[in-house]
């Protein structure tokens, strides 16, 4: 009678995706370890390394109308309008001399026209008549500023003054960072403190410039590209198209 023989173990077939192997897993899963902070900045900074701002312009002015416009339009669009509007209207003086309905034609096609005129308006009188008009380099006196909200202030420091105050959380950071695990928030105030504590802060700004970009080019809210993305095997986000680890269920956007 011939001897049994032991069962030929089943080997996993080879992942097609080229990222670097994943950091070993401790004993207890923790997505905001240094170690895995460290690899996503890592692994963002190779597929992303010439990450900037997407928005034209040429001077804070500039950079702080086109964020305003940028407000539920698409980065294309405002730079389809702000090459005709600064045109016309070629200094701050010239926006401030205007009232809002004046303005609503230009900017018609970036949506909520009428909020974003007064806010245009309302943000070029501001600036000249009380920073002698010089958009301003500090974030409690930039918040002041009609338009300026904190994602808005964060833009415009970081990108125009290389002054990293804060993270800016757009609709792609903030999917991302959840996906990622990096924060369960679910308002942009509190995802940027959260990241603010996991991100050190001499990446602040190229962080949401990849993360941005990432979620353009690969991490697609209807359809993420899994397959072709060098995060996938330290992704463990609940709507994932493709998965060679455990998905987790309250990794959402």
């Amino acid at each position: 009678m011939p001897a049994k023989t032991a069962p030929e173990k089943k080997v996993a077939a080879p992942s097609t995706n080229k990222a670097a192997k994943p950091p070993k897993a401790s004993a207890k899963y923790n997505p905001t370890s240094p170690e895995r902070v460290r690899e996503i900045l890592q692994r963002l900074t190779e597929m992303y390394p010439k990450a900037k701002c997407a928005l034209n312009h040429s001077n804070a002015w500039e950079l702080l109308v086109a964020t305003i416009l940028s407000a539920q339009c698409t980065d294309v669009r405002v730079n389809m309008v702000t090459p005709i509007l600064f045109k016309k209207y070629p200094t701050i003086q010239d926006f401030a001399a205007l009232k809002p309905e004046q303005l609503e034609p230009d900017i018609r096609s970036t949506g909520f026209f009428r909020n974003k005129s007064k806010s245009l308006v309302g943000a070029a009188q501001k600036i000249v008549s009380e920073f002698a008009g010089k958009v301003p380099d500090e974030m409690d006196k930039l918040l002041t500023v009609p338009g300026a909200a904190r994602k808005t202030a964060n833009v415009v420091l970081g990108s125009w003054f290389g002054k990293a105050d804060g993270v800016v959380v757009d609709t792609h950071v903030y999917r991302i960072s959840r996906r990622l695990e990096l924060t369960k928030a679910d308002d942009a105030r509190n995802i940027e403190q959260d990241l603010m504590k996991v991100i050190p802060r001499d990446q602040w700004i190229d962080f949401s410039h990849r993360v941005i970009w990432h979620g353009r080019a690969l991490c697609i809210a209807r359809k993420p590209k899994c397959v072709d993305c060098k995060l996938e095997n330290i992704c463990h986000a609940a709507d994932k198209t493709w998965s060679t680890v455990e998905v987790h269920k309250n990794a959402k956007p």
